[in-house]
């Protein structure tokens, strides 16, 4: 497990709604701590990374965020104007307008054209080893896969020339488990879980790109020991409902009931969870983040999963 933060590139990835921003952003802070010089990117510009680290918004050139930190935010216009500059020797001023209005309408009817930008600015600042790890706050579940494999989709459409060279060491950059890793969050819920072993199968099916670890976000905890069960079944029983409410008042019953949901929420995300364990079969480590009870936001809840990550990871 120590091994995560040791790579390169780590693409974190997950349905919405699952929090893989925060684990993203958690994961970053973590590397930093530890020393290595770190850059997290948000992939689908939705703006909440910068609300992670209690940044203003972040523009397309990295910004510090902390210490050993850097944040920004992916941009298309911005990355043609960059990979046309430093891949392609191409001087460019100010704006790129119809360009621009080109490359859209060769994208809507080429494969990997759009996708490519993204991966190839990201694999281009660990080639040029602006930074020990960069963490991509990445798109969902449906979409990454296409990113992932765009410059072998590249590769495949164009047979000679720059373009294709380039697309050789962004696929040696993605293809080396050694230096980088797909993160898949997921939540202990059906559905999350579903996608989850979904995805890691297309990414062993229509990727080169390895699946590094998958993090369980919003584990609930256990609310007593199984020794205790049958004491809290007792407890349930109407003649010890009865006495419980003569002793401590009507909302005895309440608490019983509410500490019952509790149980069985905790049992419904164990069950799922362990849906999850049989189906990676050990290939990958999966990490285990709580619930967080407290009214936490910004960098502070940020630094509690770097905290919790960290925990996991030694």
């Amino acid at each position: 497990m120590t091994d995560l933060l040791a790579r390169q590139l780590l693409v974190v990835t997950g349905k919405g709604g699952v929090g893989k921003t925060t684990v993203a952003a958690g994961l970053a802070r973590l590397a930093a701590r530890q020393g290595r010089r770190t850059l997290v990117c948000e992939v689908d510009a939705k703006g909440s990374l910068a609300g992670a680290f209690d940044a203003a918004p972040l523009g397309f050139v990295p910004r510090t965020v902390g210490a050993d930190l850097w944040a920004m935010t992916m941009n298309t216009e911005d990355s043609l104007r960059e990979y046309l500059a430093v891949q392609l020797r191409v001087p460019l001023l100010a704006r790129i307008g119809p360009l621009a209005r080109t490359f859209d309408f060769v994208a809507s009817a080429a494969p990997g054209v759009r996708e490519i930008l993204t991966i190839g600015k990201l694999c281009y600042e660990v080639r040029e080893r602006h930074y020990d790890l960069v963490v991509v706050d990445a798109t969902a579940s449906g979409h990454v896969v296409a990113q992932l494999s765009a410059a072998a989709t590249i590769e495949h459409l164009v047979q000679v020339g720059p373009v294709r060279e380039q697309t050789r060491w962004m696929r040696a950059i993605l293809e080396d488990p050694a230096r980088t890793g797909v993160v898949i969050v997921t939540t202990g819920e059906e559905m999350p879980v579903v996608e989850t072993i979904e995805l890691a199968d297309r990414l062993q099916a229509e990727t080169g790109t390895h699946l590094a670890a998958v993090v369980a976000n919003r584990v609930l905890p256990e609310p007593f020991a199984r020794p205790d069960e049958a004491v809290f079944a007792r407890l349930g029983l109407v003649k010890s409902r009865k006495a419980l409410a003569a002793a401590a008042g009507p909302g005895a019953g309440a608490v019983l009931d509410a500490t019952a949901l509790a149980v069985t929420l905790r049992r419904r995300q164990a069950a799922h969870l362990d849906t999850l364990r049989a189906a990676i079969g050990g290939r990958v480590p999966v990490l285990y983040l709580p619930e967080r009870f407290d009214r936490a936001q910004g960098l502070a809840a940020t630094q509690r999963v770097a905290d919790a990550l960290g925990e996991e990871l030694e």
